[in-house]
């Protein structure tokens, strides 16, 4: 490696923590916050949709969605955030990851407000034109994984990379907690103001016409966080590791990082006592060495296993989470956690819906993540995420196995403590390491791509949960399987299978590398000389 680059490198590994990389994580967090908060504040206004535009006469049941429109409205964000992943993830190393940036955020905030404002009045228009403008918001959200992933990876100094990159993606976890709040709280509002009776009293009058005021304000309030930090987004210099080995400026670097942190006008002089002529052999040395693409034999044989791993564990790991996450309503309603829908209004069961996910949020969700920023610099990726698949599919089988006990009343409180102890395994865990170390192990010119591959096999596989959970957890009777629905396999055999999807998660985890401890070029072996040493980091 050209001696400049290595005497930035080595600055930026070993500084200390500074306000900028704190203000990094804020920036970057916030944008995790609104992905979050868009992603999973559509599971609290599903039934309402349904309510209002798919009520029928003299039905004993509050309207609700059919498959048709029902799989679509939970996963189409899904689906814009797999292609997001990738097409901004190969962008973010063709044009620089501070220039897509904005892109991304400008999608997301557009998309937001652009799913509250679905046109037309009759169900088919406003449930497309949501649709529609979700997909576009999962797009933009899909950006975010990889650039947030890789900005955060390249500013921070190795000793504590793990925490800062967590944090950032932690921010999802009060991203959750602000939708159930903001559902709560808009619910609240509405329900002072225009009182309606449960639907086995009234079932038009249970659903008032301002109720569909309610999930649009929802929807919309998403743009706000994400506009908030627009401005200090588009402030933040291109990242030193991106500018000095894939724009080739390591000058440009080293002036980047004088502007924002501390130590830089040292490297910066440091940097320049190089000699021209040995830094120019330097560099066509590493270039030789590191020169491979994605597609290429060597790329295979340096990275192929952990790219295989890094894919497989996250398509497993979303699989669970987000089946877990997009269905809360539906799992409460199987244990009677929450009440009745007839025995409810509409604004009513949207508030006891998001009161149900603001509680496992803040008791499993939250709490997971940020053990895992406090601890995974010190315990290992590799170890924290194999805790947390072991875990998960522990209780997943210790609600399955005894499902009919957990339904009994008496024992709903037991069901809710080890539900929610899923979540906290699964955020100080997989959910959390999935997302860290591939901005970790792979190449500069090719990390962000390689998280965003990685990040779209997850996708993959939260659209798989989403679709399937939606089919396989209804009632083997067909006659008691919700309305449009074929008979399924059941809530009990469903949480069966998410728990041996977590069981081969943690047997694929062995795939993956550990960087602890490690700089992102010592990882990704950016830092070996010439062809003498053909280690795979």
């Amino acid at each position: 490696m050209a001696k400049n680059q290595a005497d930035l490198f080595d600055k930026l590994d070993k500084a200390k923590v500074q306000f900028y990389h704190l203000k990094a994580v804020v920036i970057a967090g916030m944008g995790f916050f609104t992905d979050s908060y868009d992603l999973f504040c559509i599971s609290l206004v599903t039934k309402l949709l349904g309510r209002i535009y798919f009520h029928v006469d003299g039905s004993s049941k509050p309207g609700s969605l059919p498959p048709n429109v029902a799989a679509p409205v939970n996963g189409v964000a899904l689906c814009g955030t797999l292609a997001g992943q990738l097409f901004f993830g190969w962008l973010g190393d063709r044009m620089g990851r501070k220039r897509v940036y904005g892109i991304t955020l400008m999608l997301m905030m557009l998309c937001s407000i652009c799913s509250g404002l679905s046109l037309g009045s009759s169900p088919k228009a406003v449930i497309g034109t949501l649709c529609f403008f979700r997909f576009w918001l999962g797009f933009g959200i899909g950006g975010d994984y990889p650039l947030s992933a890789t900005i955060m990876a390249e500013y921070a100094n190795k000793k504590t990379r793990g925490a800062f990159i967590a944090a950032v993606f932690a921010m999802q976890g009060f991203g959750i907690l602000a939708g159930g709040m903001v559902s709560m709280i808009v619910s609240a509002i509405f329900r002072a103001i225009y009182k309606a009776p449960p639907y086995s009293v009234d079932p038009i009058g249970s659903t008032p016409p301002q109720a569909d005021y309610v999930w649009r304000i929802i929807l919309m309030l998403g743009a706000l966080p994400a506009a908030l930090t627009y401005y200090w987004r588009m402030k933040m210099p291109e990242t030193p590791r991106y500018t000095a080995l894939v724009a080739k400026n390591a000058e440009k670097a080293c002036q980047d990082m004088s502007k924002v942190m501390e130590l830089e006008m040292k490297v910066q002089k440091e940097a320049s006592t190089a000699t021209e002529e040995e830094d120019k052999k330097q560099q066509q040395e590493e270039e030789s060495n590191t020169a491979f693409g994605l597609y290429s034999k060597e790329f295979l044989r340096r990275h192929g296993r952990h790219l295989i791993g890094t894919t497989t564990t996250w398509f497993l790991l979303d699989i669970a989470y987000y089946s877990q996450n997009l269905f809360q309503k539906d799992i409460f309603s199987a244990v009677g956690w929450l009440p009745p829908a007839g025995s409810m209004s509409a604004l009513e069961e949207v508030s006891s819906i998001a009161k149900a996910q603001f509680f496992i949020a803040l008791c499993g969700t939250v709490p997971g993540y940020w053990v895992t920023v406090a601890l995974i610099d010190y315990i290992g990726r590799f170890a924290i995420q194999l805790i947390g698949f072991f875990f998960m599919t522990v209780f997943m089988f210790a609600l399955a196995i005894p499902y009919h006990h957990w339904t009994l009343k008496s024992n709903r409180v037991g069901f809710t403590v080890l539900y929610g102890l899923t979540f906290f395994f699964a955020n100080f865990g997989p959910n959390s390491t999935t997302f860290i170390v591939p901005a970790e192990i792979f190449p500069a010119r090719l990390r962000s791509t390689c998280h965003g591959i990685s990040a779209a096999s997850g996708k993959a596989g939260a659209i798989v949960g989403a679709f399937g959970f939606l089919y396989a957890a209804q009632n083997q009777d067909k006659a008691k399987a919700d309305p449009g629905y074929p008979a399924g396999i059941g809530m009990r055999n469903s949480l069966i299978v998410l728990g041996v999807i977590n069981l081969f998660g943690f047997l694929l985890t062995f795939l993956v590398p550990e960087p602890k401890g490690k700089s992102l070029e010592e990882i990704s072996g950016e830092n070996e000389q010439g062809h003498h040493d053909d280690r795979t980091p």
